[in-house]
């Protein structure tokens, strides 16, 4: 995987289905919005590209898929979005916080059974972000946030899937360079706090 070399900087969120990261990614552009940067939030996967929509019928229980054929289906969509969202971003020096990026693909298609070793394969010549962030949520409380959401539950949103994909983020935080694991079941506030002290230690600072 290629170390982002462009002038903007590329920030992801990631964690299990209910743990926040949408709200985060919010609160961070907020923040860095203040700072005089220009931000472009983001989100995987894709409403545009056709395998973005397909993954959506997927998700959505529509439709069915191999769990190989669904991880597939992610990088392709992530093909596109990098190629026509995220890279024109940074190459203008715009920072991109994504909801969600390959590390989800990771923990999600493991906990299918897919191979960890095939998945970074079929990712390596994606962008590694500059920093990402793993929110750590239990299994249990992500389910009842979805719950409280009412919008129903969707492919992965399952307590053994969550579990098995737990497992996998925690791999991918020792395994990948700067990524942090924030502790997510702090308040909103909190956890916002925690992510923008990293950001301005490891981005602001340089």
């Amino acid at each position: 995987m290629e170390k982002n070399p462009y002038p903007g900087k590329c920030i992801v969120i990631e964690g299990l289905d209910g743990s926040g990261q949408t709200t985060q990614v919010n609160l961070l552009k907020d923040f860095l919005l203040q700072k005089g940067i220009e931000i472009f939030p983001t989100k995987e996967p894709t409403k545009n590209s056709e395998a973005g929509k397909r993954l959506r019928e997927l998700l959505d229980k529509k439709t069915q898929a191999s769990p190989r054929e669904f991880q597939d289906l992610f990088a392709k969509d992530r093909v596109e979005h990098l190629r026509n969202e995220i890279i024109p971003a940074l190459q203008k020096g715009i920072w991109v916080i994504s909801d969600r990026y390959f590390f989800t693909s990771f923990a999600y298609g493991v906990a299918q059974g897919v191979d960890l070793e095939y998945l970074i394969q079929i990712n390596s010549e994606f962008l590694l972000p500059d920093l990402a962030f793993f929110l750590n949520v239990s299994p249990d409380v992500c389910i009842e946030r979805i719950k409280e959401r009412g919008t129903g539950f969707t492919y992965f949103e399952r307590k053994t899937h969550f579990e098995r994909a737990w497992k996998v983020f925690e791999l991918l935080a020792k395994r990948f360079e700067n990524v942090f694991v924030i502790q997510g079941e702090q308040s909103i506030q909190k956890v916002a706090e925690d992510i923008q002290t990293i950001v301005k230690e490891k981005l602001l600072t340089v």
